[in-house]
């Protein structure tokens, strides 16, 4: 199965420019499954939610999703990407999964990331694993990475791969997910962004090194913090099946629930 990521600077503001950029991008690029950054249509830095709610879109008939639906039919691929979505008058920090078979998931990002909070909805969907036909896959974006909740919650119902779009500014978040793969048995794609945003007294820079990680914790493929990149790879994802670390050891029999919190 081949997999990848594209790691790149989304203009501000210029959806449909940043739309047809990745197009041109992905087309030929002959993957069974792409992962985009969070918010890759719109950038990052909204001054309020005013101007969140115009760049907003809806998944039904918005144009990202439109015209992500069409290239997956015609690269006959797996998409996931991050973009605002608009929803019963509520904004959130969504990621999509469309499939070569034209349909299409939504995660709606459940922990949001400092100033995050006053512009967006938390997430009101629950973790969801979705079969592409080779391996499960299941959602999170960013900064949903520091809670292993999420990563164990998609593991358990059956997650291969995590698809992780992200727009990443602390340093911790690349190393992190080398331990979620490990303690899960899972493999990961964390696609973030490059490049610096700033805005009126805002600035935010990303830290870039996306990368694919295997279910032993092995960083099969990573780019650097400010290269722009297309990256695809080959992984066998019945890798993620096997839950033994030792013969005797299995990570979720060997669970002691009745002794946690969660």
């Amino acid at each position: 199965m081949k997999v990848g990521f594209m790691q790149f600077s989304p203009l501000f503001g210029r959806k449909e420019e940043n739309v047809e950029r990745v197009i041109n991008s992905l087309r030929g690029a002959k993957a069974d499954l792409l992962v985009l950054p969070e918010l890759f249509s719109t950038g990052y830095l909204f001054l309020n939610e005013e101007e969140l709610r115009r760049s907003a879109e809806p998944i039904s008939d918005g144009l990202t999703v439109s015209k992500f639906l069409e290239l997956a039919k015609k690269e006959n691929t797996n998409l996931v990407f991050g973009i605002a979505e608009r929803a019963d008058n509520k904004l959130f920090n969504s990621s999509v999964l469309v499939t070569a078979k034209g349909e299409c998931f939504v995660y709606r990002k459940l922990h949001l990331f400092d100033r995050e909070k006053r512009l967006f909805s938390p997430g009101d969907k629950e973790l969801e694993v979705f079969d592409i036909g080779e391996a499960k896959v299941g959602m999170m974006i960013c900064f949903d990475w520091i809670f292993p909740e999420v990563a164990r919650s998609l593991a358990l119902k059956g997650a291969d791969i995590i698809c992780h779009p992200s727009n990443l500014i602390l340093p911790h978040c690349q190393d992190a997910m080398v331990t979620r793969c490990l303690e899960n048995r899972v493999f990961a794609i964390t696609s973030n962004r490059t490049g610096t945003e700033k805005r009126r007294k805002e600035e935010f820079t990303f830290t870039g090194r996306s990368q694919i990680v295997d279910p032993k914790g092995r960083v099969l493929a990573q780019a650097n913090a400010e290269e722009e990149k297309l990256c695809i790879i080959e992984i066998d994802p019945l890798l993620a099946k096997d839950k033994k670390v030792t013969p005797n050891n299995h990570i979720f029999e060997d669970r002691r629930t009745d002794f946690y919190l969660w």
